[in-house]
């Protein structure tokens, strides 16, 4: 033990221990979107500055000291002999010393491997390939190097790097949310994904579940919170679109509110409707369906309207406004004799004029409620006509679901005809084999050029309404009706009408 003990004396280089400094990671990223979690955080690069040595890095004065610790111990066992031999064992164990610490000096010193954390991500962990210290920026595809960079989404930032998809700016929150593998601050992408009410312009709430619930009108696609169907919200008479904060809709003496677009091609008086009237005319005529009487037309408030439906013992209501009447009945009614002045969104003067009604035929006038756009108020005047032509014509007492499909019938077709001519177009209409006879004859709106791009919507919409109806008079009614009238033709559909009161199979 003698020459080790001389080797330990004759040494006073000393290896310091490395320090390690491990990375941190701060804080998580959950996502909001769709109830995913995305994990990340921030961390500090590990660094290593301890010093490494060798035997090799050893002076000069230090090998040589050890040489002659190791001379002089094997001297002193050759003057010794046979002790030499019973200590082997001894200088066994000491040879093996020397070794080990000879091996530890010849291995450079080397940190430790950084830390691994998990914070419990659903996603599988991705295996990065990187040397150590060096990562590349998923955002500029840069190195990153030894600074604080952010793991989250499969790659790793630069803080900076990081941005959202709504604002480009940084996302430095503990959350953020995800919408087509994109990253959005929570703030972002709720100003641009929640919903937002298209009548209170306010978010539209979640319900008690933590659903976004809304309604939206089947047609308009108009969306809402469900709290404006129950708190007096108006809608317009017209398109039934709700009134928004941010419009005003024009209040009629009735009480019914009318939004601007609709306004903007409604009839009035009764004198503003006469020409739209010669228009219907020449539309059954066209359809070899002349009305030879002439029945007088004329335009009412809703209160008039109401009070001559209670005095008419004919006719089918259902909806829960009627706006149009075909009366048999000699009464006496008050209609709109000139157009009402509008002030400030309200009517400020109505002039109306009595008619006493006398019965010189089956029909004795036809009623339409006055303020509606001029398509809806055509569609209507097409519906009462027919009421009337089938009354003239002799027709028997018939069958809600025929007698009203059937006049449905003829107000969708009308309705085709409009759109067409107002769209500048020369072809038929595909929806009734009818309507082709309808289409050459003479209309006011194909004099007029072509529709702004919400009447032509506005007509689409009352196409609609005819043909989603859920009603059996007229929503079945019509749906029957049309068939018919596709497959045999509106002569062939008239005539099995009047022979047996039903429609052809």
């Amino acid at each position: 033990m003698g020459w080790l003990e001389k080797i330990f004396g004759g040494s006073t280089h000393r290896i310091s221990g490395g320090q390690y400094h491990g990375g941190y990671e701060g804080g998580q990223y959950h996502s909001g979107h769709e109830g995913g979690q995305y994990h990340g955080g921030y961390e500090d690069s590990a660094t290593w500055d301890g010093p490494t040595a060798s035997v090799d890095e050893l002076s000069d004065f230090d090998k040589e000291e050890i040489d002659r610790a190791i001379a002089l111990s094997l001297a002193e066992e050759d003057q010794k002999g046979k002790k030499v031999i019973e200590s082997e064992p001894h200088l066994e164990e000491d040879e093996a010393l020397a070794k080990a610490l000879q091996e530890s000096l010849n291995v450079e010193s080397s940190p430790p491997p950084p830390p691994r954390y998990d914070y419990g991500s659903p996603f599988p962990p991705v295996s990065y390939s990187f040397p150590y210290g060096y990562r590349i920026c998923a955002g500029c595809n840069a190195e990153i190097g030894h600074g604080r960079y952010l793991s989250c989404m499969g790659a790793v930032w630069h803080p900076e790097c990081f941005r959202c998809h709504g604002c480009n700016q940084p996302i430095s929150d503990y959350e953020f949310s995800m919408s087509d593998n994109r990253p959005y601050h929570k703030s972002c992408y709720k100003e641009q994904h929640h919903p937002k009410c298209d009548v209170c312009k306010n978010f539209i709430p979640t319900n008690p579940a933590g659903l976004i619930e809304y309604r939206a009108h089947p047609f308009w696609l108009q969306k809402y919170c469900p709290s404006h169907e129950t708190d007096g919200t108006p809608r317009c008479c017209s398109c039934e679109r709700m009134e928004p904060v941010d419009a005003r809709y024009l209040i009629l003496e009735d009480g019914r509110k009318l939004c601007l677009e609709c306004l903007d091609s409604s009839i009035m008086d009764t004198h503003e409707c006469q020409p739209l009237y010669l228009e219907i005319q020449e539309f059954y005529e066209g359809l070899n369906m002349k009305v030879e009487q002439q029945i007088p037309l004329l335009l009412v408030e809703r209160q008039a309207l109401n009070e001559a439906m209670e005095g008419e013992k004919n006719g089918h209501h259902h909806m829960p406004e009627t706006r149009g009447l075909c009366l048999s009945e000699e009464q006496t009614i008050s209609s709109i004799s000139r157009r009402p002045r509008i002030g400030g969104y309200r009517i400020l003067d109505m002039f109306t004029e009595p008619h006493r009604l006398i019965r010189q035929c089956e029909v004795t006038a036809i009623l339409i409620l006055y303020g509606l756009p001029r398509l809806l108020t055509g569609s209507i005047l097409a519906h009462e006509m027919m009421h009337a032509w089938l009354r003239l014509k002799g027709y028997p007492s018939l069958s809600p679901e025929v007698e009203e499909g059937i006049c449905q019938v003829l107000a969708h077709m009308w309705l085709d005809s409009e759109i067409i001519a107002g769209s500048g177009s020369t072809s038929t209409s595909a929806s009734t084999s009818a309507s082709s006879s309808s289409s050459s004859s003479p209309s006011t709106s194909s004099k007029k050029g072509k529709r702004s791009d919400f009447e032509k919507k506005l007509g689409d919409f009352f196409k609609h309404q005819i043909e989603s109806d859920t009603s059996a008079a007229y929503g079945d009614g019509f749906r029957e009706g049309n068939k018919a009238v596709l497959k045999y033709g509106l002569k062939t559909t008239l005539n099995h009408i009047r022979l047996t009161g039903t429609y052809p199979c």
